[in-house]
């Protein structure tokens, strides 16, 4: 990756451009860094940002300069000072909101409500595995699955990270340098399982997440920072007893302006009513993008990253 100058382009019809103050920094961006998610060359890279809008093009009514504003997802390229987007992707951020906390909020925090909320909607009682409980979207479902009356079951590396999954909603905490994660989800949940894992890491984690489940359990790959999981066979799910698998991800969540909308303001609601705590475990200068990627790749970092231009 390399930082370079050009000048802006002005916003065509149903855009505006924003001088972005706060870049979140997401596993996703590594993904179309790498190739692992291919994009054609040359590319920009990031997926979130916050800031204020510049200029609107001909056509934007809902939103002025001056405006305050947030997005997350669409093509990469949020690695920047100015950004042009499509106004329709775009959400205000709520007065009492910083910058910083919205731009480390947005993709983490819509991840987390539909992963919680809508791919496995989860309920008061349930028992919940979910994987980087010290990451940036780990940290933030740890605290919303609380919030539903869950007991969130965290898996973390090391003391320090488990330590800080305990602070944010998670009931228990395995230690995956350490612990069997299978023995100690059988443990917790009396032998009988979980009713869902959501699962990140992929293939490192592949087993042991199937083997958690209790029957019928629901198994949610929503990222492979180890590698892609196997294939999975009809009839391996049900051995296990009669298991589900799904493969989502947040461009499916947000595919309407309605649905952008609201998920943005469910995060953004519970920010408000102190349910969420966001933490920022690192600020980074725009152009050291390159280290903030070999931090967030080698398991140096907890909570949110933000580049900051």
């Amino acid at each position: 990756m390399t930082l370079e100058t050009i000048s802006p382009p002005e916003p065509a019809a149903g855009e505006v451009l924003i001088r972005q103050t706060a870049i979140g920094i997401n596993f996703l961006d590594v993904y179309h860094r790498s190739g692992a998610y291919p994009l054609p060359m040359p590319s920009g890279v990031g997926s979130e940002a916050a800031g204020a809008v510049e200029r609107v093009g001909p056509g934007v009514t809902e939103l002025k300069p001056g405006d305050r504003v947030a997005y997350a997802g669409g093509a990469p390229g949020s690695y920047a000072t100015h950004r042009v987007m499509p106004a329709a992707r775009v959400v205000k951020v709520p007065d009492g909101v910083s910058d910083e906390t919205a731009a480390a909020v947005m993709l983490k925090g819509m991840t987390a409500e539909y992963l919680l909320n809508r791919t496995y909607p989860v309920t008061r009682g349930n028992h919940v595995l979910f994987y980087a409980a010290a990451g940036g979207v780990g940290l933030l479902a740890g605290q919303w699955g609380r919030h539903l009356g869950a007991t969130m079951i965290g898996v973390a590396g090391g003391a320090e990270k488990c330590r800080l999954a305990r602070e944010h909603g998670y009931a228990e905490v395995i230690d995956r340098t350490h612990d069997d994660i299978v023995e100690r989800v059988k443990a917790i949940t009396g032998g009988v399982g979980v009713p869902v894992v959501y699962d990140s890491v992929g293939k490192a984690t592949f087993d042991a997440s199937l083997k958690s489940l209790r029957p019928r359990g629901c198994f949610v790959s929503f990222g492979a920072t180890t590698g892609a999981p196997p294939p999975v066979e009809a009839g391996t799910l049900q051995k296990l007893g009669s298991l589900y698998f799904t493969r989502p991800t947040l461009v499916n969540y947000i595919a309407t302006r309605e649905e952008l909308v609201a998920s943005a303001a469910a995060v953004f609601d519970l920010l408000a009513r102190g349910v969420l705590r966001v933490r920022i475990g690192a600020r980074y200068p725009l152009a050291e993008a390159a280290r903030a990627h070999g931090d967030l790749e080698a398991g140096r970092t907890t909570g949110s990253s933000l580049l900051i231009p």
